[in-house]
């Protein structure tokens, strides 16, 4: 297999490079959410071990990033949060399987080969998204209202391919902020400018907008 593995605790990294190298696993190593995206970006892995806690963010993200844009890689989660809520939100973000710190190098392995065997019998993911008339192509990173495409930067893109990846879902805040930066912000602002910037694209007379709903976020909503 050609494994990434993101973790940014260098001794666990090594540990499970070294490890996986031995059994005969290619591997990539990143130790932040931008260098995950960077391999992402340019090599198909089989599978991904990624954290949470990182130096730029949740690690979760990352996957809900990667889902969003149709990418169906196989994601274990590796983390030392043990919590039911914890896990639960590692498979809401796409993850495909969690495993909690400390934690077995073989166990680990069994469960990389395990994800890489359902990916390979499973169709590829279709990576476009669809509401309305709105259209998102996650392979060319191209945005498609009634057919026509509209020219956005990449944070309004990733704004964008959140709310589509649930359609009429109220997404809160926090959870755009983490979409588009990998973290949350200190001013609203910055998520407004966003906003501002994919409205303004979309126009006022396009048949699906992003609406605020008070007090709870943002959604998608088609006429």
């Amino acid at each position: 297999m050609h494994l990434l593995i993101v973790e940014d605790d260098r001794t666990i990294a090594e540990n499970i490079y070294e490890y996986l190298e031995a059994r005969g696993h290619q591997c990539d190593y990143a130790n932040s959410i931008a260098a995950a995206s960077a391999l992402l970006a340019r090599t198909p892995f089989d599978a991904m071990v990624l954290d949470r806690n990182l130096p730029d963010g949740d690690g979760l993200a990352l996957a809900r990033r990667l889902r969003a844009e149709g990418r169906a890689t196989p994601i274990l989660v590796l983390t030392a949060r043990d919590a039911l809520e914890d896990k639960l939100l590692g498979f809401e973000a796409g993850g495909d399987d969690y495993l909690v710190k400390p934690f077995a190098l073989q166990e680990l392995e069994v469960r990389l080969l395990a994800l890489a065997r359902r990916s390979a019998a499973r169709p590829a993911a279709e990576p476009v998204l669809r509401h309305g008339e709105l259209e998102f192509n996650g392979a060319t990173q191209e945005l498609c209202v009634r057919g026509q495409a509209l020219a956005l930067p990449p944070k309004p893109l990733r704004l964008v391919a959140e709310l589509l990846s649930q359609p009429e879902r109220v997404f809160s805040r926090r959870e755009l902020e983490i979409a588009i930066w990998g973290h949350e912000q200190d001013s609203s602002d910055n998520l407004r400018s966003v906003l501002h910037t994919l409205r303004r694209a979309l126009g006022d007379d396009a048949p699906t907008q992003v609406v605020n709903v008070h007090g709870l976020g943002y959604k998608l909503v088609s006429r």
